[in-house]
This record gives C-alpha cells, structure tokens and sequence, in this order.
C-alpha cells in the first residue's frame, strides 16, 4: 500500500488555509499550524506556531512534510523572510512549497489580463512582497514548487460574501470598481484545484482565476442579486478613465475542464452550502 503524502499547511486556521485542510484531511497525513486561535489546541494535527518569531525548520524537521502549503497572513517584510526559511529547507529536503499567490503581481499592468509566463510588475506592496517569493521559488528546479495565484475568492462562508451581507444588513455603502476587469473564483473551486495540484503532483506556475472576465461593479450586483440583497448601496469608485484589468487567466499550465468556473459559477456559487 503505498504511503500517505504528508501535508503541511502553515495557517491553518485562517479562512483560506482551513478549507484547504478540510479538503485535503481525509486523502493525506495532513497537519497545519494556528496562531491566535485556541479552539484548534485540541486537535492533534495543528501545530501552534508564530512565523513572526519562531523559527520555521524546528517544526519541518519535526515533521518531514512531503508538501508545504503557504496560506500564512501577516507582516510582509516577516512574510519574506519565513518563505526563504522554507525554500533553503526543501532544497536541502525531499519537499515541495505551494505557495499561494495573488493576481496582485500584476496590479500595475492595467491594460490586459495576465497568463502564468507574464512578467510581474506591482506597485502595492502587497503584489510586490508576494513577487519577492515568487521570484525566490523561480530560481528552483520546477519539481520544488507550484506557485498558485489566485484572484478574489468569492463563495458560501467566504470573507467576501459575509462582508457583503453585513454591509447589506447595516445599510451601508458597497464599494465597487466600475472600470475595474477581473476574474473570480470560488472556495470550493480553489480546494479542488489544489488537491488536484498535489495529487497530481502537478508543478510550475498556476492561475486558479475563473476563464472568463467581468466588471468588478457586475459582479457584485449579480452577487447581491443571488443572495437577495435588494436595495442595496453601492459606492462606484472610479481610480481609472479606462478599463483596469486585474486577472490572472489560465492558459499556459491549464486544469481539467471539470476543474475550471466561470463567473457564473461564482455567482451561483455564492449560494452553494
């Protein structure tokens, strides 16, 4: 019988990092880490642990993970510098880092979508933190890494949905992007995608972003609509005379069909239990 791949997630408890453990929990030897939250002390597959002031290779040499997955939040500059922990660990180990990246890389490329191979360029620093680790991932042999960029996550329990429905509930004002182009996906869509990734043992770089575009200001009213927000406030904010494209488009190390959403699934999605 051959053995479980052993999967750990470094934030574990937060949104993103949780589903991701829900997803892979039942198929690897999966553990994750938690910071701040004490309701995951109890499980003896999360680890605590603080990538702000503790030292990373403690914890991977105690586990030995096959696969390291990066679903960290937190200061960018300590960002950096855990991530390059990482990298010098599994070029010494048998061992592969997902790191879970934005379509923030591209931020100052306002006039097209971007592909897996484009060249990042960001003025933000979020996009410019996650390009400094991407750019460290890059100089590996591909079979250490998936870079995975991922667009605005949409979806049942996410952190953009429940937002929605609290501003809905206060009468308050929605912000929308009217000129803004971007994709979009879902939670549910990105999990699958990744479990996809590992099982496959799939490398390289990877847009989880839906195939087709919308505005930002579309897709919210369609998303209100969905979940019956009627009477809505929205507050159309224009940074741009023109279109601005932010979205990351599959194209060049693409997923099966049953693995890829569309802007309407992410509408629909939203629903989804």
């Amino acid at each position: 019988m051959q053995k479980k791949k052993k999967i750990l997630i470094f934030g574990g408890s937060g949104f993103l990092g949780n589903a991701i453990y829900k997803e892979l929990n039942s198929y690897y030897n999966t553990y994750a880490t938690f910071n701040t939250q004490n309701s995951f002390e109890k499980n003896q597959k999360f680890y605590a642990f603080n990538f702000e002031t503790e030292p990373v290779d403690i914890l991977l040499d105690t586990l030995k993970p096959d696969i390291i997955v990066s679903a960290v939040r937190g200061n960018f500059n300590s960002q950096v510098v855990f991530h390059l922990e990482i990298i010098s660990w599994i070029t010494k180990n048998k061992s592969k880092l997902i790191f879970l990246s934005s379509a923030n890389v591209f931020d100052s490329f306002t006039n097209f979508p971007s592909y897996e191979y484009d060249k990042t360029f960001s003025e933000s620093p979020y996009g410019r933190f996650k390009i400094k680790i991407e750019n460290a991932l890059l100089r590996l042999p591909t079979t250490k890494y998936a870079i995975v960029r991922i667009p605005m996550i949409y979806g049942h329990g996410s952190e953009r949905i429940i937002e929605l429905k609290q501003l809905h509930h206060l009468k308050a004002p929605i912000e929308v992007f009217p000129n803004v182009v971007i994709n979009a996906t879902t939670i549910s869509k990105v999990t699958q995608q990744l479990h996809y990734i590992i099982n496959r043992n799939r490398k390289g770089v990877f847009h989880l972003g839906s195939t087709d575009l919308v505005h930002h200001f579309d897709l919210i009213k369609d998303i209100c609509k969905e979940l019956k927000l009627s009477k809505s406030i929205f507050k159309q904010i224009y940074d741009s005379n023109h279109d601005r494209y932010l979205a990351v488009l599959p194209r060049d190390n693409t997923l099966p069909n049953n693995l890829q959403i569309t802007i309407d699934d992410v509408i629909k999605g939203s629903l989804q239990i």
